[in-house]
């Protein structure tokens, strides 16, 4: 059974299907960043106060490693899908949403893997 109007058909308007899982993707995210976040404030708190050799050896440990970059995905991941909500709300020109949201995304994209590079450096010293 279709609800749509014939003129929501051409326009290709209606539901995308998508929202469910966007929606769940966020609460997924919000709840693994709790704990990975809260690891993240220990390890924060012990550069503030270690050497470098110290936060090294830390970091090159494989779960600390397994960790931040679990915590480095999440939050990336988790703020793409809170900007890309955001920029569906406000953002009322078409090309201009697209446009946003894809160039959002490559940003993001490019900094998660700068961030999970460095970290695999670090790793790799210790």
């Amino acid at each position: 059974m279709d609800y749509q109007t014939p003129l929501g058909k051409v326009r290709g308007l209606g539901s995308a299907k998508a929202g469910t899982g966007h929606f769940w993707m966020q609460r997924i995210t919000a709840i693994t960043l709790i704990p990975l976040s809260l690891w993240m404030v220990t390890f924060t708190e012990q550069i503030l106060e270690a050497s470098h050799q110290d936060m090294i050896a830390w970091l090159s440990g494989p779960l600390d490693t397994i960790l931040a970059l679990a915590w480095v995905i999440a939050a990336f991941y988790h703020a793409a899908l809170g900007l890309q909500v955001v920029i569906e709300d406000y953002v009322h020109t078409d090309w201009i949403k697209i446009s946003s949201i894809w160039a959002m995304k490559l940003t993001f994209l490019f900094f998660a893997i700068a961030a999970m590079v460095a970290i695999f450096r670090i790793s790799m010293i210790g």
